[in-house]
Order: C-alpha cells, then sequence, then structure tokens
C-alpha cells in the first residue's frame, strides 16, 4: 500500500510537470522546445500546432489524474477494476513509447546525432520505461 502511493505520487507528479510544460510551449513558450522534437539535419522531423501541443498537455494531466485514481491519491466513483485496467493500459503505452517507433524515438531509433536523440536515449525514453514501472507500482494494491 505505502510503495502503491508514493509510487502513485512520484507518477502523477512527472505526468502532471509533463503536462503543464506542454501547456508552457502551447502558450508560446519555447525553452526546451527544440530539444524536444525530433530532427533529421537539424530541421524538425513535424511542427506541432499550438492545438496539439495543448492537446496532448490535457492528455498528460488527465493521464495524471487516472494514475491519482487508480493509486487511491483520489476518491471517484469508478471501480477500482476499471481504474487499473486503465492505468495497465497507460503503463503499457510509455512502455511502447520507451521501445520507439525504430525510427526517430525510443531506445531502438535509428536516427541519432541530434540534441534531441541523445536527450532521448539517456532521458525521455528511460523517463516513459520507469513511468510505466511506477504506473504498475501505483495499482498494486
Amino acid at each position: 500500500m505505502f510503495l502503491a502511493l508514493v509510487a502513485g505520487r512520484i507518477a502523477c507528479a512527472v505526468l502532471a510537470f509533463l503536462g503543464l510544460t506542454h501547456l508552457y510551449w502551447a502558450a508560446g513558450g519555447a525553452a526546451g522546445k527544440q530539444a524536444a522534437l525530433p530532427s533529421v539535419g537539424g530541421a524538425p522531423v513535424f511542427k506541432p500546432s499550438a492545438i496539439g501541443t495543448a492537446l496532448i498537455a490535457v492528455i498528460l494531466l488527465a493521464m495524471a489524474a487516472w494514475v491519482a485514481a487508480a493509486s487511491g491519491i483520489l476518491t471517484t466513483p469508478i471501480s477500482h477494476g476499471v481504474l487499473r485496467i486503465g492505468a495497465f493500459v497507460l503503463a503499457a503505452i510509455f512502455a511502447l513509447r520507451a521501445v520507439g517507433d525504430f525510427r526517430y524515438v525510443g531506445f531502438f531509433k535509428r536516427v541519432r546525432g541530434s540534441v534531441f536523440a541523445q536527450r532521448d536515449t539517456w532521458v525521455y525514453s528511460p523517463l516513459c520505461a520507469v513511468l510505466a514501472v511506477l504506473i504498475v507500482a501505483a495499482t498494486s494494491r
């Protein structure tokens, strides 16, 4: 129970931070944005819109709330079984993100050498793997 609560709080804090960071970018903030996008030859692979970035922010904040409910931090009328299944789906999403698309993101990416690729190898993909483990641990009660 204690491990689930601690894991849930850490996962929620990380997800909320990531959500708020995306809101900052959606509002026009630029700090760290270039290192958060995969690039080839210095050009970003895609250019997310402000609305798309805000949508990712909302999804990340919703994930934080879901993990909070699944780990018992928040109370909700949703049954624990449904919360737990949803949390396992979230953990699978983060595990798949850590593995990557075998081209631009993840541990098995082929395009390397950019600032994003280096951070993805050492920060982003490991963070996704840790989030997957934390979310599973958070629902182990």
